[in-house]
């Protein structure tokens, strides 16, 4: 009888009822949960998880692991009751927040159709759209029905596109969005645009889905900039519509050092029957097909691979994975709101700087009538500049004459980095409970605020009288600054210096002699009350805020995005700490493009002192990136600095307000010991209003958040592990997990 039971059991395990995929997503994502972890526990491939749910077209799972699938979702429930409304916030949303188009009245359209149903949507949009507003939900796989009318409206796609898409007919070339995924569906091509739009494709090949996309898909996007280029349209291909038409789903071994297929491969060759060029990156992730422009008419078409790692998960999450509906959700919010990707996240923050500064534009028109080519005031210019002896970075063509094995110190380099800091915690602060992280928001954002930077080349003086309106690099003693003694506003304050890190160096250590400094640097050794006296330098007398707008674009993408989230600019402490807690799982989609706007500013920023990446380079010899204008070791180390001087102004005010000093610091976030969990246990709010110049909670840049609380017991605990009494807390403080190898062992 037994037998029997177990089979009856087995039976009704079988049929085990189970949510809707969304649901099982949302359960998963509640828990903190990776596809992985779950594929692990129930011995299942992470497709096999992402297909269960997938909104699109889910998956059923067999067997037992149906029971324990069922078993798992029904424990979550239990944690995680379904809200009373879909996708209702734990913090209140923002008016702005839009809802997702209706599915049940989407279909695919032809390209044709789809013109002239923007069209239509376009005379009902008179109105020129807020520059930021808000991101539509994701929108599930619109369902096919038979085409009746050439005339029918997009489902929704105008009024629920994302910010900063253009309303219907506003630039009629771009009018289906700056970009779109393919996919094939029960053989058929599909190309999933932005706002729920979504294309039948008639491409039999990769040449004629270039041609298909240039001459019949309108996507693109408009310029940034006066003299600047309009944005190429970019293709994201899945799995199935790389099969579709010829390629690899994944790399092989073989080509994946090269990071791109081998010049024979059939597809390269039918591109080349074709008259349609590579550029030298080839036909890797992030290919790029083009034919030579005609005048101002280009001819270019941009391919994003995710299965070939184009989308990195450090900083695009899981967008790789998602449905081709919410993949294009994803990219196309981000596109509108900082600019269509041009590779990695740092590649385009790199080329968000260009696209806002065109090197040139065209001239006021001569005798004859014609237009030339010219420098546009403001820009970096179309060439290259060389770099201080100073900045360049060890191996950099200036530096070939320096014996094989020396080792620049500080007198001969330019080392202006992020903080890495911690000390031993004192007596009084042992006796505390908790040791809490704030985190500074965009850091990197707010210190190119504003900065003024070099836009030409740099001119070398000696003994030059300090300037801290003149941007470059100054050699200067700055060992005689006492942290016990320092100008805080226009007073001068006492201070415990040995509970506080050198303002000069990452490390925190105090300089022991001359040592090259960027602008920002020196500026605050004399806001700190002490004199300079620089024995060299190198200046730029051609400078700018060349950074400004780069930063203004980034900020309004990163605060329109978080008010969709449920965190807006101007909630109140309290407030914005609840607002932040849980605000990824809301929608976990849009935090993915939180984390790609964040990823952008990080990344940019350090294009401009980019590396040598293989190719056979030697020291001494030029690597590929020296021949960017856009290659600036100097501008990078401007917004460093003036990070690294920012925060520390914060700790300072702070600490001559309060008395309390830094445990630890890593770049932008900084640990204090503390009498309760939250931030408000230490920072000194008054009536609601921070301390004026110190540490303020909020989203907008510069302002900070809270990184993560781990009692006392737990950094003693491990700094005693580790043998290590001033290991950096600041690195685990987020969620406390510290591993043998993160000490080096």
């Amino acid at each position: 009888m037994s037998e029997l039971f177990d089979a009856v059991d087995a039976l009704v395990a079988s049929r085990s009822p189970l949510p809707p995929a969304e649901e099982r997503k949302r359960l998963r994502v509640a828990h903190g949960l990776t596809l992985d972890e779950v594929a692990a526990a129930l011995k299942v491939r992470r497709a096999t998880v992402s297909g269960w749910e997938s909104v699109k077209k889910p998956t059923e799972p067999r067997g037992p692991e149906r029971e324990a699938y069922a078993r798992l979702l029904r424990q979550l429930a239990e944690l995680y009751p379904a809200p009373a409304t879909p996708q209702e916030p734990t913090a209140p949303v923002p008016a702005t927040f839009t809802g997702a188009p209706d599915p049940a009245g989407a279909r695919t359209l032809s390209t044709g159709e789809a013109s002239e149903a923007a069209a239509m949507t376009a005379t009902e949009n008179t109105q020129t759209p807020a520059p930021v507003t808000a991101a539509p939900a994701a929108a599930s796989r619109p369902a096919r029905t038979t085409r009746t009318s050439s005339t029918s409206r997009r489902p929704g796609a105008k009024k629920a596109a994302p910010a900063g898409t253009p309303a219907g007919g506003a630039d009629p070339r771009f009018e289906n969005g700056p970009l779109a995924v393919v996919d094939v569906e029960d053989g058929k091509v599909l190309a999933y645009c932005t706002g729920g739009l979504v294309l039948d494709v008639p491409a039999k090949s990769l040449p004629s889905l270039v041609e298909w996309t240039l001459k019949e898909a309108k996507l693109g996007q408009p310029k940034l900039s006066g003299p600047g280029k309009d944005a190429d349209p970019l293709l994201v291909l899945t799995e199935a519509a790389l099969e579709r038409y010829g390629l690899p789903a994944a790399l092989t071994e073989e080509e994946r050092p090269a990071g791109r297929l081998p010049e024979g491969h059939k597809v390269i060759k039918q591109l080349a029957r074709a008259e349609w060029k590579l550029t030298k990156r080839g036909f890797g992730p992030w290919a790029r097909i083009y034919r030579p422009a005609q005048g101002a008419e280009r001819a270019c078409v941009q391919l994003c691979i995710p299965s070939w790692h184009a989308l990195d998960t450090r900083h695009w999450g899981e967008a790789g994975q998602l449905p081709p509906a919410e993949l294009a959700r994803v990219l196309g919010v981000y596109a509108s709101r900082v600019m269509t990707p041009r590779g990695s996240t740092a590649v385009t923050g790199l080329e968000l700087m260009t696209a806002l500064h065109p090197p040139t534009r065209a001239s006021e028109p001569d005798a004859a009538g014609k237009r030339h080519s010219e420098h546009n005031p403001g820009s970096l210019g179309k060439d290259p500049v060389d770099c201080a002896p100073c900045e360049a970075p060890d191996g950099h063509p200036l530096l070939k004459d320096l014996p094989r094995f020396h080792v620049r110190g500080p007198g001969e380099k330019l080392f202006e980095e992020a903080y890495d800091w911690a000390r031993p915690m004192t007596d009084a602060e042992c006796t505390l409970r908790y040791l809490v992280g704030i985190d500074v928001n965009m850091a990197f954002a707010a210190g190119a605020n504003g900065l003024v930077v070099g836009l030409g080349a740099p001119t070398h003086v000696r003994n030059p009288a300090f300037d801290p309106k003149l941007p470059g690099s100054w050699l200067v003693d700055l060992s005689h600054v006492d942290l016990s003694r320092v100008k805080v506003g226009k007073q001068w304050a006492e201070l415990d210096g040995s509970l506080l890190p050198s303002p000069f160096t990452p490390k925190g250590d105090r300089p022991e002699g001359p040592a090259w400094y960027a602008t920002p640097t020196v500026a605050y050794a004399q806001e700190l009350g002490y004199e300079v006296r620089p024995l060299e330098a190198y200046v730029r007398y051609e400078n700018g805020r060349y950074l400004d707008g780069w930063y203004n674009r980034l900020r309004a993408a990163y605060l329109a995005t978080m008010a969709d989230l449920g965190v807006d600019a101007d909630l109140a402490p309290e407030d914005f700490l609840a607002a932040m807690d849980g605000y990824k799982a809301r929608d976990p989609e849009l935090a993915i493009v939180t984390t790609a706007i964040k990823a952008t500013v990080k990344g940019g920023l350090g294009k401009l002192r980019e590396r040598p990446r293989g190719e056979g380079w030697k020291p001494g010899e030029p690597w590929r990136a020296l021949s960017r204008p856009t290659w600036r070791p100097d501008i990078r180390a401007a917004v460093i600095s003036r990070t690294r001087m920012n925060l520390h102004r914060k700790i300072v005010k702070h600490a001559a307000f309060t008395g309390q000093y830094p445990i630890a610091i890593l770049s932008d976030c900084v640990v204090y010991a503390a009498g309760g969990e939250s931030p408000l246990d230490f920072l000194p709010y008054r009536d609601g209003k921070p301390l004026p110049g110190g540490f303020k909670l909020g989203i907008n840049p510069g302002l900070v958040k809270h990184e993560g609380t781990q009692t006392v017991l737990w950094g003693e605990e491990v700094r005693e592990r580790f043998n290590a009494p001033d290991l950096n807390l600041a690195r685990y403080i987020k969620d406390g997990t510290v591993t043998d190898a993160d000490n080096g062992e």
